[in-house]
């Protein structure tokens, strides 16, 4: 029998209600068994969560080329707001930069265990950038609603393309240098990137922008060439995407 943590994976990618009426039905139809039970009440309680995913609270989705202030804006966000929002952290592959801890910016990991939950239907959303994974977990957006918080996402382009073809119900912003030579001084300005992954975050962020410049790509685009009104901005939508 599949189990229902495999099936809930589903719910994310195809319809929310057929989805959970057809596990009703499938869960009829078994023998009653105590592990039954707990499967299904586990099941239950994650349709409840994905629920409030998808029809209480949005969950906003950030985006924007590395470089462009995503995690500058978000950071400030979140301690103006501590009990309010929360972020989603993400899985990734790559290594972890000066200042960094496992847990907080990234949960650091292996390929080989990436790979693993990606086999176990673990993830939202996953890409590969530049020879690194990465990936939202079903787990992570979970935490941050258990906590009775609102629920933010940062994410590469390849990841909200994935999140707009599942149920998520999710807004989505994108944070927008002033031009690409600005975005190159704040790159080298970190101290922490080669001549080939500043060129290839730089390429990317080509294909990010004319992405953004698709009409409906995103709810909102900010540019962040000052970074006390981008806040303002950001903020105010956030808090209008919560209410």
């Amino acid at each position: 029998m599949q189990s229902f943590e495999a099936i809930w994976v589903t719910v994310t990618k195809y319809d929310l209600h057929v989805t959970c009426a057809t596990m009703i039905l499938h869960f009829l139809k078994q023998k009653p068994t105590l592990k039954l039970f707990k499967s299904a009440f586990s099941f239950i309680s994650t349709m409840t969560d994905i629920e409030q995913i998808t029809e209480t609270i949005r969950p906003v989705v950030v985006s924007g080329p590395s470089g462009s202030g995503k995690s500058t804006l978000l950071k400030r966000l979140f301690q103006d707001y501590p009990d309010k929002f929360g972020f989603s952290v993400s899985h990734t592959t790559r290594s972890p930069r000066p200042g960094e801890e496992n847990g907080v910016q990234y949960h650091f990991t292996s390929r080989e265990e990436f790979v693993d939950l990606i086999k176990q239907d673990k993830f939202i959303e996953y890409a590969e950038f530049s020879g690194n994974l990465y990936g939202t977990s079903i787990d992570a957006v979970k935490s941050v609603l258990s906590q009775g918080k609102f629920c933010i996402l940062d994410i590469e382009l390849n990841g909200v393309k994935a999140v707009k073809k599942t149920d998520l119900n999710a807004r989505f912003v994108f944070i927008k240098p002033p031009s690409l030579e600005a975005l190159k001084e704040r790159l080298i300005g970190r101290k922490t990137e080669t001549e080939e992954s500043i060129q290839a975050r730089l390429n990317a962020a080509k294909e990010e922008l004319a992405y953004a410049d698709q009409e409906g790509s995103h709810d909102i685009i900010i540019v962040n060439d000052n970074l006390d009104t981008a806040y303002e901005k950001f903020k105010n939508f956030i808090v209008e995407s919560k209410s």
